[in-house]
């Protein structure tokens, strides 16, 4: 079950010289759902766009509540709406047809099938890893600072449970759970009730060799949160936490995280996990 928390503030930790988020994000809302809407603006503390409009010209980006859930939006149009999605779309498919635990992130983080691993995901973005994870067995604590990607974070987990028609599908939502909040606070606090078996990180890069669609959204993303300029000091934490290994994805030719060595590197077609091995995993439930 979903944690909630209040959400952190971080408005002023950008460092892109650009003006805080929260003064290039609003909230907009179809007729059916500007209660809801009105909710989310207070909650976030942007403004409430009361007209019902598609663009905005002096918004970089709005929130947009509809009858489809929560989604992310260009003010002026230039790329699709960003939403979390479970349920439908390619990681639907993914989770029936994706390889199990032959995937490169699975072997890197060690599932195999007579394993039920606790991971937790500093960088959850919008779950698409953790729902990989969770749909090969794994439970995982997905830790998401950024307001906006924390909400559509967790208007996709809600619509996933309501809306899933497999048990397969049920049951990895079920074993994701959304903390928000700053990792670096997460590793450091002492109630921390569970030590997660596996540590997972996946700092924000750009998008190499993907769609013009998908760089768009990716750069949308980056442009709200900012980069992971602090990824490098939660290495040392998060090996300091991890029972069994800390597995980082990195860019396939970037200089790995902290410029620490790993033990060993899983390599993908774009990208690669690199394996900071602690102790050897567990060989049963």
């Amino acid at each position: 079950m979903q944690r909630e928390q209040p959400l952190p503030d971080v408005s002023a930790a950008e460092g892109t010289g650009q003006a805080p988020w929260t003064e290039r994000v609003a909230v907009a809302a179809d007729s059916s759902n500007r209660e809801t809407g009105r909710a989310l603006a207070a909650r976030l503390g942007l403004v409430f766009l009361d007209a019902e409009l598609d663009r905005a010209a002096n918004i970089a980006f709005i929130l947009r509540v509809g009858a489809d859930g929560l989604a992310l939006c260009s003010g002026a149009g230039r790329f699709g709406p960003i939403s979390s999605e479970f349920a439908t779309g390619r990681l639907r498919h993914r989770h029936q047809f994706g390889g199990g635990v032959g995937q490169s992130i699975a072997r890197a983080v060690g599932i195999r099938q007579d394993t039920q691993l606790h991971i937790a995901d500093l960088t959850a973005g919008l779950g698409a890893d953790a729902f990989v994870l969770a749909g090969l067995g794994a439970r995982v604590s997905m830790i998401e600072r950024h307001p906006v990607i924390a909400m559509l974070l967790e208007d996709g987990l809600r619509r996933g449970r309501e809306l899933a028609q497999s048990t397969a599908i049920t049951d990895a939502l079920s074993r994701m759970q959304l903390i928000h909040g700053e990792a670096m606070e997460w590793l450091r606090d002492g109630s921390t009730a569970e030590r997660p078996d596996v540590v997972y990180l996946d700092p924000m890069f750009p998008e190499r060799g993907k769609s013009a669609q998908v760089r768009k959204e990716m750069q949308a993303l980056q442009q709200i949160v900012g980069g992971d300029d602090d990824a490098d000091s939660l290495l040392e934490p998060a090996l300091t936490m991890a029972g069994y290994r800390v597995v980082v994805k990195r860019p396939r030719q970037a200089p790995p995280l902290a410029h620490r060595l790993p033990t060993f590197t899983v390599a993908g077609r774009s990208t690669r996990f690199d394996v900071y091995a602690l102790r050897r995993m567990p060989s049963g439930p």
